[in-house]
């Protein structure tokens, strides 16, 4: 699930939905919460009941007891096929963090789950609402280490000073000790930091992590809104961006999480090698936004986005001996403050006059089914790229207001199991 500043949480409480058998095993059965179902013990819950729910590609600490029996799966999360059914994601009772929680029974009838944080002398309890995040007080962290390096939020200035003067930082005892320190760092920003060290991610762009269909319960059964549907690449997120006109105008290229517009910063990317710098000179993605922005004088900033895939990114490299990059979003910012996602139709013809490829369009006429089990179904299906089997699908409405990601569940049984 996104949080509002668009990241994903890995755990959060939820409310159980749905419970049903499964047939032919009578020790377990099937809870719903959202569009996720999950493989529970017998009479572990029942409908209505708070649980804490922990997302797939988790890792949880294995210094909490509570997760001691995911010891031999070296304490990760993950999509699996069990009792015949798929099982994604885990479900726990408040009651198995007794650190966290507390249940107050003064209300008969009416146990009120309160976090044990909130007691304070006599400050009352802080009661435990549904879609509370965990991640951080659960100490969860991604199951692929390398994804919470790409998935992380970015170094903040203070990280950009240190990594400016690694040996300074690393040696000096002094130096390492006000950095320990909150104060500290603020005085060594007066001496060591730069302006450029404040310089992040362009304030005008939206990072990219769609959210899952199985989170947006809402939209089910679906209505007459028509929806664009792409083929979702396995690959790294990747952003080129510019904005201004003249000696103002600024170029960036990103990676999810981090801008590389410094020498130092673009020598620094969890690959072999610089990926997101390789496909902006692969395709001139500098010259292209310029020559788009210099088109329209209405125009602030220019955004291309789109995933980087093949050898050594992720898993599935779709046959290549190299990287490619294929665009899923073209985003206009205007003078006015307004921006507009252009619709995967148009951006892909805009974008084949430049010869930058865009993601395969599967259909521009489809309507959203009655559950979320029936749009998980149409998501299964084999990629335009190499016709083995597809990550998934996004879909976006035609005013590229909204979208969303169904991931396929075999893509996630085959390559995050």
């Amino acid at each position: 699930m996104l949080n509002k500043e668009g990241q994903r949480e890995l755990a959060y409480v939820v409310a159980i939905d749905e419970i049903k058998a499964i047939e032919g095993y009578d020790r377990v059965e099937y809870a719903r919460i959202g569009g996720w179902w999950i493989i529970v013990r017998k009479d572990q819950f029942k409908v209505g009941d708070m649980a804490v729910y922990i997302e797939v590609d988790s890792k949880v600490p294995a210094s909490n007891p509570a997760f001691e029996f995911l010891e031999k799966r070296d304490y990760k999360v993950k999509t699996q096929k069990m009792c015949k059914v798929i099982s994604q994601g885990l479900l726990m009772s408040l009651e198995d963090f007794p650190d966290i929680f507390f249940s107050d029974l003064a209300t008969l009838n009416n146990i009120q789950w309160c976090y044990k944080k909130g007691i304070k002398g006599k400050e009352p309890a802080i009661p435990v609402q549904i879609g509370d995040f965990l991640t951080k007080e659960l100490g969860i962290k991604y199951s692929v280490a390398e994804d919470n390096e790409r998935k992380g939020k970015g170094p903040n200035k203070y990280e950009k000073m240190a990594a400016r003067h690694q040996k300074l930082f690393k040696n000096n005892k002094i130096i390492k000790w006000l950095y320990a320190r909150d104060w500290g760092k603020k005085l060594l920003f007066i001496f060591l930091g730069k302006k450029k060290d404040k310089r992040g991610w362009p304030a005008w762009v939206s990072k990219t992590d769609e959210e899952r269909c199985q989170n947006l319960p809402q939209l089910f059964p679906g209505d007459d809104t028509r929806w664009i549907v792409t083929e979702k690449i396995d690959g790294s997120s990747t952003t080129f961006t510019m904005k201004g006109r003249g000696k103002k105008r600024q170029f960036y290229v990103c990676s999810r999480n981090v801008c590389f517009d410094t020498p130092e910063k673009a020598e620094h990317c969890y690959y072999d090698s610089n990926i997101y710098l390789e496909m902006a000179e692969k395709y001139h993605m500098e010259e292209v936004l310029a020559d788009i922005l210099d088109a329209e004088r209405d125009l602030d900033f220019v955004t291309i986005q789109g995933e980087t895939y093949g050898e050594g990114i992720q898993k599935r490299t779709y046959g290549l001996k190299g990287h490619d990059f294929m665009a899923f979003n073209l985003i206009y910012g205007y003078s006015d403050n307004n921006k507009k996602r252009i619709d995967s139709v148009a951006m892909t013809a805009i974008l084949k006059d430049y010869g930058i490829p865009c993601v395969p369009i599967l259909n521009t006429e489809y309507y959203l089914p009655a559950t979320c089990d029936e749009l998980l179904a149409y998501a299964e299906g084999f990629s335009q790229i190499d016709g083995a089997i597809s990550e998934g699908i996004v879909l976006r409405t035609w005013d590229g207001i909204n979208s969303f990601k169904a991931v396929s569940n075999n893509f996630l049984l085959k390559y995050h199991s």
